[in-house]
């Protein structure tokens, strides 16, 4: 993953903290599809990688690492709260998940996609976590929205599929009103340990 990570594997556990350095894979609440990329660029739009709801839970396309946004000074072992913005990089590809005034390929809203590499990224890769309910920090057990901080479009899928470059798996964009479908969850993933000193209440 480009640096030596001190693993502390903790999986379906319902009080994993997420913190920065986490690799997780993002379920999408009401299809159960993860939120998934490859290097398949959209036929249409800003023809950048494609970004999509794969339904099978052992795809290692589906693995994104959190990280902070280049001005935050957060660490790797950082908790994060509610209304931090994050960034998501593809953990095979090194691309953010990214996204602008684009529309998306089946449904028109915005869309979402995997840009840039390593050491490039900009405020389209910025992404404002929302938790449900009471939670102060996120936790595996949460339900969250991402809200996309430039385009104020909550990341989004539904049971539309796509039937070319992605056959059967779903389309991922960005939705400017908050739904019921917006909502994701932390499931499978490889959850770094709290640094020390950074733990906080839920």
């Amino acid at each position: 993953m480009g640096f030596c990570y001190v693993f502390l594997i903790l999986l379906n556990s319902a009080f994993s903290q997420i913190t920065y350095g986490s690799v997780i894979k993002l379920m999408h609440e009401k299809t159960k599809v993860r939120l998934h990329s490859h290097d398949v660029p959209y036929g249409s739009g800003s023809g950048q990688q494609s970004v999509t709801g794969f339904p099978n839970v052992d795809d290692s396309n589906s693995y994104w690492i959190v990280r902070p946004i280049p001005e935050s000074g957060a660490k790797q072992g950082d908790t994060i709260k509610s209304g931090t913005e994050v960034r998501l990089q593809h953990m095979r590809t090194r691309r953010w998940l990214h996204s602008h005034l684009h529309a998306s390929p089946i449904s028109g809203n915005l869309e979402v996609s995997c840009f840039g590499s390593d050491g490039e990224s900009d405020t389209g890769d910025h992404w404002r976590l929302e938790i449900e309910g009471s939670g102060k920090t996120w936790r595996q057990d949460q339900r969250v929205r991402l809200r996309h901080v430039d385009t104020g479009g909550y990341l989004h899928s539904h049971d539309k599929k796509y039937t070319r470059i992605a056959g059967g798996q779903q389309e991922v964009c960005g939705v400017r009103d908050k739904k019921p479908d917006n909502i994701w969850l932390a499931a499978e993933g490889v959850y770094l340990p709290v640094a020390e000193g950074k733990s906080s209440s839920s």
